[in-house]
């Protein structure tokens, strides 16, 4: 369960990105945030990952107070939190294979584990077939499904994608939101951040809508409108 509690988010110049939010998303939802750059979106991402302090306001997920959080336990928050942005930043030198792997090789993991989780993943995303694959030998949306292998390998309670689809055409923009589907129907609680309003009204999801750092909308099975 996430929580954000009446957080705020003011910036020198008493700009606030986020102004006063509220809501709670429950363990296997699959929730929307949207609204039109400069909303606020961001500073919500950046919130949820401990990479902004809030001004005011808590942020709990379970029963873990992050605005609290020590640096020394950020590593351990972000492996709770599967993170997905829109520019892809896998390493080119390494085949999809060793990308996958090396943000398990960053936390110690051993061999055996290693060859365990990620043949795993990488049949989860489609992408089982293609792991000795540089990133240059991939399609966007195949560079996609990479990057969002190596955000499952930790087995996160809660994906955050953030435009993952920005750089996408239509055809690979619905193989990826199908694929976040998937992985929401595992048991996944999935948080789309986007401003692509056909993405958001084919999935007939719970949205968000943000406007100038505040709430304006919260519906189940809701609408991009703005």
């Amino acid at each position: 369960m996430i929580s954000f509690q009446n957080v705020t988010k003011t910036y020198p110049g008493n700009f606030h990105a986020v102004n006063d939010v509220s809501f709670v998303i429950e363990s296997g939802e699959f929730v929307s945030i949207v609204g039109q750059s400069g909303a606020g979106k961001t500073t919500l991402v950046k919130s949820l990952i401990a990479e902004e302090k809030p001004t005011k306001g808590k942020i709990i997920i379970d029963d873990w107070d992050i605005t609290m959080i020590k640096r020394s336990e950020v590593p351990f928050l972000r492996r709770q939190i599967g993170v997905v942005f829109q520019d892809f930043k896998l390493l080119p030198q390494k085949t999809i294979f060793e990308n996958v792997s090396f943000a398990l090789e960053m936390i110690g993991a051993n061999k055996t584990r290693i060859n365990d989780i990620v043949p795993q993943v990488l049949a989860i995303v489609g992408l089982d077939r293609k792991h000795d694959h540089y990133p240059a030998q991939l399609s966007g949306g195949e560079q996609q499904r990479a990057v969002i292998a190596r955000a499952l390998v930790h087995r996160p309670k809660i994906l955050l994608a953030d435009e993952p689809t920005g750089n996408l055409d239509s055809l690979n923009t619905k193989d990826i939101i199908d694929l976040l589907l998937k992985i929401n129907e595992f048991g996944t609680t999935v948080i789309l951040v986007t401003h692509n309003r056909e993405v958001v009204n084919n999935l007939k999801k719970r949205v968000i809508t943000i406007e100038q750092g505040r709430i304006v909308n919260d519906k189940e099975r809701g609408k991009y409108t703005l």
